[in-house]
């Protein structure tokens, strides 16, 4: 072989080497998904879930998929109470009715968030049940006055239902991807600092319903932190989506 020629793939080879390896030691971002398009095939993506293992989306088929994105941080320091609400009301539902079975149903949560801010924001949910409560059920609720017994019916309406978590208790029956580089919430275009009156790292909430052939069939993009779909409305359009019936 020709010196020359030699020397110079040796040179391609170290410089392509050299290239992978400083991309890795950078920590570069991944390409982030593309938008999703409602009536075409869900982008795929792989993330790791907070319970071990990855998911790979696409793997999936055959099953249909909630995905849901909470909002994380409301406020630095200060979690989304509503989307704490939304999840346990969401566990609750799983452990009476097993809706996951009973819609051929994967539901999966993803945050933006590294897998250490994923668990302070499971070990904080008991406390954030007891807020919840002292909201609804305040001691001095006697001597309110008018204005702060409608906070208190507010609060009851935001959160109906009275729903219960021992401390240490952490629930986790739903994949919790970890989306700590954004490649997800960023593509999808949900990834914000600056929403809802509140500058902190946090998704816009949102739900997307994919059906079993991986094509996206619903979306829900929250305009307001209050803003939230009823699971049994959500359900339906799950039944919808296999049967094509309203019931």
């Amino acid at each position: 072989m020709n010196k020359t020629l030699a020397v110079t793939i040796l040179l391609i080879g170290f410089l392509t080497l050299s290239g992978l390896l400083s991309a890795n030691l950078l920590g570069q971002t991944p390409a982030a998904v593309k938008i999703a398009l409602l009536g075409q095939p869900m982008p795929d993506f792989t993330l790791p879930a907070y319970q071990g293992g990855e998911i790979k989306l696409s793997e999936l088929k055959g099953r249909n998929v909630m995905l849901i994105f909470p909002r994380g941080y409301a406020a630095p320091d200060r979690w989304c109470t509503i989307c704490d609400y939304k999840y346990l009301e969401l566990v609750e539902l799983e452990n009476r009715q097993k809706i996951r079975k009973k819609h051929n149903l994967e539901i999966i949560f993803v945050f933006p968030y590294a897998k250490e801010v994923v668990k302070k924001w499971l070990d904080d949910l008991p406390g954030q049940i007891d807020k919840i409560k002292n909201w609804k059920y305040p001691e001095n609720y006697q001597a309110l006055d008018e204005k702060g017994r409608q906070s208190v019916e507010r609060y009851r309406h935001l959160f109906p239902k009275d729903l219960v978590l021992k401390p240490g208790e952490v629930p986790t029956p739903f994949p919790i991807l970890i989306d700590s580089e954004r490649q997800v919430s960023t593509g999808l275009a949900l990834f914000t600092t600056n929403w809802n009156g509140s500058q902190v790292e946090q998704n816009i909430p949102a739900v997307y319903l994919i059906d079993a052939q991986g094509i996206l069939r619903f979306k829900y993009v929250g305009q307001n932190t209050v803003d939230r779909p009823e699971y049994d409305y959500l359900l339906k359009m799950i039944e919808f989506i296999k049967t094509g019936k309203l019931k």
